[in-house]
């Protein structure tokens, strides 16, 4: 065992806050089934009353009946006493479908809520993000959030009621034996608190060794991780690594199994001590005739209903917060402001043309860190494992200088080439009139693909403005804008689905025939009519069961399905093969005809056909014009010409 791994924390550490305003926000969830709420209540009232008559029947059992050997009554308790279960059976599954309709509709509400606030978040939140984060969210949180109404609520007015309940009748009974055991509450509560610190401390320790289990088979199971293991031949290495931390998970699964077991046993010893003095007092008063024997089994099955409902409201507190902290999770997300707005004048772009302007644009990635996710604690649970493979924090050396600058800054004095720098866009200025192909073309890094994303709002500029047919890209609506506005990225991405369900994402109600046509102007539809299944056939996890020119096709014949009037492409090709190339650069130029087209270039052919070219440098235009005006002011283009584009002349 490593050292400290069972180490007890303190219950102040462990018990997180609950403030007025946050409890007045989960209850404006609950308003929506507040009539189920009720009903739950009717049914704990009706089910704990119930529970108090059994004993109570035993006591005029053997008090009255036995004695005067009553045949008749003794039928009818005996009736009472198999009708009560039956009955208080029936109440219990009308309270837990009550219960289940208020847990899994505010389910729904918060996991609704929290998904379109999520679609609204601008691409610049999703970078800084990790999805697990937000799984965490989605999942662990909102089910938190649903127990701390659905079961933390109700099990503490079950308890409470209970036990409020067993106390009125218990001195109704007989008030000594009541005081009697009532003088053990705070052994009880003492040991209660501290072997639930112990227990706590325990299964935060389990969390922690399974997140780091789990966080290793998310890492090397998937079809990323898979390829790297096997690439660099690292299999035994990893089964190994596994095989550490599941035995991790077995240790601390069985000490949490003898701890548990070690805290019911003492909890027992307690309640024992408890039973012992009422059922030795109570004894005593049998004797001298103070009270009958039924009364003092009445009692005893009174005593052991109570300290059952005293030890769930023992716990309660610590439970009830750390509950409600997931609805402060849920909240957080709700709350978030988005960075990418809709006005609520904004106007919808109809018969698009297609002339797209930047005027002045300036754009950094500085991330405001309002609009992200705070790194969290969660009570009870350690999910955050920041790096997986050598289980420190993730933090590598420190890449600044003394005076605070990068080491990629001085790399950047030093070799005129780097594109390290603050401020990824400056100045970017062109127009591109309907129709007219723009090429983008410079040294990796320069801000070409921060350009394309300009475009379709993915980001909104720092500075400066971009319009699409004269109208301010902030004063439009995204549903429409998105409609005018057709992309492929680089990276490709499929949904882990059929051909047909990625290719009609771009628009759900195309028929078979619009289907065909554009996969057949993406040069696509007799690869997938070759396939055994079709269009019905399954691309797999990120299209990885397709090859990267037929991906990047079907790509292309989802944005020609779209139809959009611009088209925000970049040109890819690099890594197919000659004949994938081939019929890529045919389908563009069926994709780019009558459309006005930004392309990121990576072909002689299409910089030569471009109307426009820019060459970026460091997140500038440098140079503008055409092909043969390029080369005539012997810059930064020419060079890229004779080092990247030469070879391709015929």
């Amino acid at each position: 065992m490593r050292h400290g791994l069972f180490q007890s924390i303190r219950a102040g550490d462990e018990k997180p806050k609950v403030t007025r305003e946050l409890l007045l926000r989960v209850l404006k969830y609950a308003r929506p089934y507040w009539w189920h709420i009720a009903g739950m209540l009717v049914t704990i009232l009706l089910s704990t009353g119930l529970s108090l008559l059994t004993p109570l029947i035993f006591r005029n059992m053997i008090d009255v009946v036995l004695p005067a050997k009553d045949t008749d009554r003794l039928i009818w308790l005996g009736l009472a006493l198999l009708f009560i279960p039956a009955l208080n059976g029936g109440i219990s599954v009308i309270q837990r479908r009550l219960n289940s309709t208020v847990g899994e509709g505010v389910i729904y509400d918060l996991r609704s809520s929290l998904f379109a606030r999520l679609q609204r978040m601008s691409l610049r939140f999703f970078t800084n993000t990790k999805t697990g984060e937000l799984m965490s969210r989605l999942n662990g949180d909102v089910v938190g959030a649903q127990n701390a109404i659905s079961s933390t609520i109700v099990n503490i007015i079950t308890n409470f009621v209970e036990a409020a309940a067993l106390l009125a009748v218990m001195l109704t009974l007989e008030w000594r034996l009541t005081l009697v055991s009532i003088l053990i509450l705070p052994l009880f509560i003492i040991t209660a608190q501290r072997l639930g610190n112990v227990l706590r401390d325990i299964a935060r320790q389990a969390m922690d060794v399974n997140a780091q289990m789990n966080a290793h088979m998310n890492e090397t199971l998937n079809i990323g991780g898979a390829l790297l293991v096997k690439l660099f031949g690292r299999a035994r290495e990893e089964e190994k690594r596994f095989r550490e931390r599941a035995a991790n998970v077995r240790d601390m699964g069985i000490r949490r199994a003898v701890v548990g077991s070690s805290f019911f046993v003492i909890f027992g010893l307690v309640t024992a001590v408890g039973t012992a003095l009422v059922y030795g007092l109570g004894g005593y008063f049998v004797i001298t005739d103070v009270f009958t024997i039924g009364t003092i089994v009445a009692f005893g099955s009174y005593l052991g209903q109570l300290y059952g409902a005293l030890q769930g409201l023992a716990g309660a507190p610590v439970e009830f917060s750390t509950s409600m902290v997931s609805f402060e999770r849920v909240f957080e997300v709700v709350d978030l402001p988005q960075d990418i707005i809709e006005k609520e004048d904004a106007v919808e772009l109809r018969d698009v043309k297609g002339e797209l302007e930047f005027q002045n644009v300036t754009f950094n990635y500085k991330v405001d860190e309002s609009i992200l996710l705070k790194e969290v604690k969660r009570y009870g649970k350690h999910e955050d494992v920041r790096a997986v493979f050598s289980g420190g924090n993730g933090q590598g050396p420190s890449t600044k200088n003394q005076d605070g600058r990068s080491a990629a800054s001085d790399s950047a004095e030093a070799d005129f080439t780097s594109q390290a720098r603050d401020i990824a866009l400056e100045g970017i200025s062109f127009l591109a009139r309907p129709g007219q192909l723009i090429a983008l073309v410079g040294p990796s890094g320069a801000g070409k693909t921060t350009v394309t994303y300009l475009i379709p709002r993915l980001y909104d500029p720092s500075e400066g403005l971009i319009r699409i047919d004269g109208h301010g890209l902030k004063d439009v609506t995204l549903e429409s804008l998105s409609a005018a506005i057709g992309m492929v990225t680089q990276e490709t991405y499929l949904f882990h689905d059929t051909i047909r369900t990625n290719l009609i994402y771009a628009k759900p109600d195309a028929t078979q025939e619009e289907i065909e046509s554009a996969a057949r102007a993406a040069n696509i539809h007799n690869f997938i009519m070759d396939l055994s299944d079709g269009y019905e056939t399954i691309v797999g996890e990120r299209g990885y069961r397709l090859s990267g020119g037929e991906k990047q096709r079907i790509a292309l014949a989802r944005v020609i399905l779209k139809d959009p009037r611009i088209l925000v492409l970049d040109e890819a090709t690099s890594s197919l093969d000659s004949e994938s190339e081939a019929l890529i650069q045919d389908a563009l130029k069926r994709v780019m005809a009558g459309r006005t087209s930004i392309v990121i270039a990576h072909r002689l052919s299409t910089i030569l056909a471009a109307d426009l070219i820019l060459v970026m440098d460091r997140g500038r235009i440098v140079e503008r014009g055409t092909h043969d005006e390029l080369l005539a002011q012997n810059g930064l283009y020419a060079q890229l010409y004779e080092t990247q584009f030469r070879g391709e002349r015929v």
